[in-house]
């Protein structure tokens, strides 16, 4: 069975991004979804079913119920690592393309920077090999690599985080909405080598939301729905530091994924006119460029120097600004990326408008580069 054309979104909604003192999780809950709402031309007594992607919450559906008072509905948590998010609205297209429901809520939410939690924490569950290995650490060991394998330095990573946070000035939403310099980038503190301060994404409160149907009734909500062509999963080892064969230089998780979603789409790359891609460093993105075939292996730092990923490039990627600018507000990452997908579709994306684009791509990649997430979405 082929997702492609049978699940629609015709609604998307997002709180603001940033250290929200003053917001619960269950304020930014209800902001995403009143927006979606809104946005959907929907009462929330419309919806069938719903999921929502987090981290943290012990909640379970709850998490949803009770702030959105969605009673006596069936509410499913998931948790898929820093794919959680996509992972729901991956769940929510699935089940309306069954036949199960017509109309269905994916939401994504993490109330980060006062929880005493800074994200995932540490990979690892060997008692010697990999223990404590984190976030930063994994992906410096990436860059380090890819620096030894290619020949480059720390001047490609400088030019992804000041192209992400002057996108992120032309979002509203976004955390940081600031321009940085090259020289800034590269003379920030040290976080764990050869990444520094600006080549992190910060830790963030935020929820975002989604509203899908099936595409044979989307019309009947708005004129203009937006149409999944494919959704891609792949999960690999979660220790993948511990496989002799491991390169560094990529991560076969976002290249399973993103084959198997251009598969159901009947696409290529080629026809892909925006990407929102996981930017949680910036080294990251760079290999995404290659793992989503943007360009070839040992390319992608050209691919931004060339100015081929900034908006009106080739195929412009994180035009929000990404979890450069955005933050990474665990759970809500992947439905905020297909938001941001749909602002573009629907040309209410502003300053940082993509122009005439029809087809946009949003890419997780979760834990230590085990688990990719890949969604394709269409102008119908």
């Amino acid at each position: 069975m082929n997702i492609r054309d049978k699940v629609a979104v015709i609604g998307v909604g997002c709180s603001k991004f940033g250290e929200n003192y003053d917001m619960s999780a269950e304020d930014m809950i209800v902001a995403a979804a009143s927006e979606a709402y809104a946005d959907a031309r929907i009462e929330p007594s419309q919806i069938q079913a719903a999921w929502v992607g987090t981290l943290s919450s012990a909640m379970a559906g709850n998490a949803l119920a009770d702030p959105l008072k969605l009673f006596n509905i069936p509410i499913t948590r998931v948790e898929n690592y820093c794919a959680s998010g996509m992972d729901a609205f991956r769940n929510a297209c699935m089940a309306v393309a069954a036949g199960m429901y017509d109309v269905v809520l994916a939401l994504g939410f993490e109330k980060l920077r006062d929880s005493g939690q800074r994200g995932l924490g540490t990979f690892g569950t060997h008692p010697v090999i990999g223990y404590g290995t984190t976030a930063p650490s994994l992906f410096a060991m990436a860059a380090n690599r890819y620096f030894a394998t290619y020949g480059i330095d720390k001047r490609a990573l400088a030019k992804v985080a000041v192209k992400n946070h002057h996108n992120g000035t032309m979002s509203p939403k976004a955390h940081f909405q600031m321009e940085v310099t090259e020289e800034q980038v590269l003379s920030a503190p040290l976080i764990c080598s050869p990444l520094g301060l600006f080549d992190c994404c910060p830790t963030t409160d935020g929820a975002a939301a989604v509203i899908v149907c099936r595409a044979d009734i989307a019309k009947s909500f708005r004129p203009d729905p937006l149409l999944v062509k494919g959704i891609g999963l792949a999960v690999t080892s979660g220790e993948p530091y511990l496989k002799p064969g491991f390169a560094y230089t990529g991560f076969p998780a976002t290249a399973q994924a993103a084959q198997s979603a251009y598969e159901q789409a009947g696409m290529t790359v080629k026809d892909i006119d925006l990407v929102e891609c996981h930017d949680c460093f910036t080294i990251t993105e760079i290999l995404n460029y290659e793992d989503l075939g943007l360009c070839k292996k040992g390319e992608g730092w050209r691919y931004v120097e060339e100015g081929r990923a900034s908006i009106g490039g080739e195929i412009p990627v994180n035009p929000s600004g990404g979890l450069k600018s955005f933050g990474h507000p665990i759970g809500a990452t992947g439905i905020r990326m297909i938001y941001e997908v749909a602002q573009h579709l629907w040309n209410k994306a502003g300053a940082r408008q993509v122009k005439n684009a029809e087809v946009g791509l949003a890419h997780n990649l979760g834990g230590p580069g085990s688990i990719g997430c890949v969604t394709i979405l269409a102008s119908s």
